[in-house]
């Protein structure tokens, strides 16, 4: 009796209104949620977002995956159940209200309507009977007479399928949350709570993940990403699960003949589509498709999206400039494929470079601004890249050229990220060719900008940053500039004095740059001469780099510089470029020079059998919905007594105006046809 009760109470809690109420209220929160917090994104932004402590708590309660996640799957089972306990509980009374007439209403019952009426009728009782049917029959009211000892009841109705309204509602809603568990990775969660497959981590080749990381082509759901490169072929799909991956076998190879891709006159993308290759993994049968944005295409029950595109391992070509002191004063070439990592022992360095991404377009907002105070570190150029993490007011969307992203790795395993444009870019009325840095991927890059010469190119600051930085030639160019600088007639102690301090600010600018600069003079001149004291060094610098400028054109075996007035902005961005230097944490610079470009399609692949279900449902829903709202139930009851009076009822399921407009119409038309010979 206990176990039974326990039961009744478990289904009665299942199919309470509240407790579904409560389901679509918890269902509501976590919609709210997986909107405001970015789904399946790589838990490293998260882990930046939110920092080491709530990581691992949003991590635990599944809110980087909010739709996949076992909690909001299991709330949508408990929708189903209870949903279906409802039309379980409901089913019978209502099937027994819909076929019912009631035609064992009281006359007391009736009475007690809202909308009801007594009258007087003249005519016999039989034909009276087949007055009020014939009445109903033309009004649209299905009938049933009850003959009794207190005259005749004729019960008609009308409008009561209504109540199908209320099996299709509730029908959809148990085949729309069928559909979502089907998709939401229920499969994937079940097979990997029961311990036969788990997720991979690390850079892994294809090849090496291991079949407990691997879903076979007969799996019945799944959501992932091809990527495919120009003349290359694929047939598995990468599905993104937690911090790692999965593999799925997908029962078709597609290969990519031709990869599309169109632009506007600012660069920005126009329309980008993949010619593909399908072949049939069973009987070899092959179907040659054009993907687009917006067009999909299924086969074999797969249905494939073009999603984005990628670099397909695009080789690039590069020019090394050697940024060490004493190093070497001849750029080397160098090749590097997108994707692979390259050893760069030919060129005296013990580092790797790892060259992560190419992209042949960059599409940034160029709009000039206000110009901004330089510090003297990092150019930060924001204002110029990096425009989708602003709203400007002004927008001059330009594509800025090519630029490839790559790290540095020493051998201890340290690394940093750079990213280097292959064109320069004007600003401020210059050209400079662009190289940012940063520390970490979470972190923005910090551009370092080097200046072009007359020539276009800018082997002229690297030619000066050499000499500058090389502590052997300061002595010489001291003596150059306090020679231009003082005069011949100038006394040897002051020419003399003018070179020691000529070397030392040369020495300090190339120990720390602006920054050793300045804490010299706080910590030797006191604070009332320290802006006069600072504009004496800038000079010093600028002369010094023009001689240092002399002197590597002369190593060169250029021609002698004439003076003009566009060298001296050309001195000040250099001298601003080699103190960013300093902190560039590179012992080379990368100048793209050219590259042979591969693309790469990266499409979407679904197997989704919970979709027609949904769609179904969706359609049952608003069928319900309209029947509920739209269709209403009228129960009409005419009382025909043996004591020559009539009392006619009216009840609908829903109150509105016109059922008192009805109700008088009904009553003032049998009034008429019950009495066709009125009485006073």
């Amino acid at each position: 009796m206990r176990h039974r009760s326990t039961l009744r109470a478990v289904y009665e809690l299942l199919s309470s209104m509240r407790f579904a109420i409560s389901l679509l209220t918890l269902l509501g929160v976590a919609s709210i949620i997986g909107t405001v917090v970015k789904q399946n994104e790589p838990y490293n932004n998260y882990l930046n977002q939110f920092g080491p402590f709530w990581f691992p708590v949003f991590e635990k309660l599944g809110l980087y995956s909010v739709y996949n996640s076992f909690w909001f799957l299991t709330i949508l089972g408990f929708l189903v159940l209870s949903t279906s306990a409802c039309i379980v509980r409901q089913t019978r009374p209502m099937l027994r209200d819909m076929r019912g007439f009631r035609e064992h209403a009281r006359e007391t019952s009736l009475a007690s309507f809202a909308h009801h009426a007594r009258f007087v009728l003249s005519l016999p009782s039989a034909q009276a009977r087949e007055t009020v049917q014939a009445y109903l029959a033309a009004e649209g009211f299905s009938t049933r007479v009850n003959v009794r000892e207190d005259g005749i009841l004729l019960a008609a109705k009308q409008g009561s399928w209504t109540r199908i309204g209320y099996f299709l509602a509730h029908g959809a809603i148990v085949l729309i949350c069928v559909g979502g568990l089907l998709d939401g990775n229920l499969p994937l969660k079940i097979q990997m709570a029961l311990g036969g497959k788990q997720v991979t981590t690390g850079n892994q080749l294809i090849s090496q993940i291991p079949d407990s990381s691997r879903l076979g082509a007969d799996n019945w759901s799944f959501r992932g990403n091809v990527f495919i490169p120009e003349g290359k072929s694929a047939n598995t799909a990468v599905l993104n699960v937690q911090d790692g991956i999965l593999l799925q076998d997908l029962p078709f190879t597609v290969s990519l003949r031709k990869f599309h891709l169109e632009h506007y006159e600012s660069g920005m993308p126009k329309r980008f589509a993949s010619d593909i290759i399908i072949t049939e993994n069973a009987t070899g049968k092959s179907v040659e498709k054009t993907i687009e944005v917006n067009k999909p295409f299924e086969f074999a029950g797969v249905m494939m999206y073009q999603a984005s595109f990628e670099d397909g391992g695009s080789r690039l070509h590069l020019r090394g400039h050697d940024l060490r002191a004493g190093g070497a004063p001849r750029p080397f070439a160098t090749e590097a494929v997108v994707g692979e990592a390259v050893a760069l022992k030919d060129a005296g360095l013990d580092h790797t470079l790892e060259l992560g991404s190419f992209r042949a377009f960059n599409i940034e907002n160029m709009a000039a601004e206000k110009p901004e105070a330089d510090t003297g570190n990092f150019a930060r150029l924001e204002k110029h890249l990096g425009s989708g993490a602003r709203s400007p007011t002004a927008k001059d969307m330009q594509n800025v050229g090519p630029s490839i992203q790559f790290k540095l790795r020493d051998s201890a395993g340290q690394a940093r990220e750079y990213q280097n444009f292959m064109q320069p870019i004007l600003q401020d009325g210059a050209w400079y060719l662009l190289t940012g840095m940063r520390d970490s991927p979470s972190a923005p890059f910090r551009f370092m900008r080097i200046p072009m010469d007359d020539d276009g190119r800018p082997d002229s600051w690297f030619a000066i940053r050499r000499v500058m930085l090389d502590a052997t030639r300061h002595p010489e160019i001291a003596r150059r500039f306090a020679a231009t600088a003082l005069g011949a007639d100038t006394s040897p102690d002051v020419r003399a004095r003018m070179q020691e301090t000529t070397a030392r600010t040369l020495e300090l600018f190339a120990r720390g740059g602006f920054e050793s600069l300045g804490k010299f003079i706080e910590s030797t001149i006191p604070e009332a001469e320290r802006d006069k004291a600072a504009d004496v060094f800038i000079k010093i610098l600028e002369g010094s780099a023009w001689e240092a400028w002399k002197m590597a054109r002369a190593d060169a075996g250029l021609p002698a510089l004439v003076p003009a007035a566009q060298h001296s902005r050309l001195l000040r961005d250099t001298l601003n470029a080699t103190n960013d230097s300093l902190h560039y944490g590179a012992p080379v610079y990368f100048q793209p020079v050219g590259f042979d470009e591969v693309r790469a399609t990266v499409l979407q692949v679904t197997r989704s059998p919970g979709k027609p279900i949904v769609y179904l449902g969706s359609l049952l829903l608003v069928l319900g919905v309209f029947a509920m709202l739209y269709v209403r139930e009228r129960r009409l009851f005419v009382l025909i007594k043996d004591t020559g009076e009539a009392l006619v009822a009216l009840s609908s399921n829903r109150k509105s105006m016109d059922v008192e407009e009805r109700f008088r119409r009904h009553r003032d038309d049998l009034t008429t046809l019950l009495n066709p010979s009125p009485r006073s």
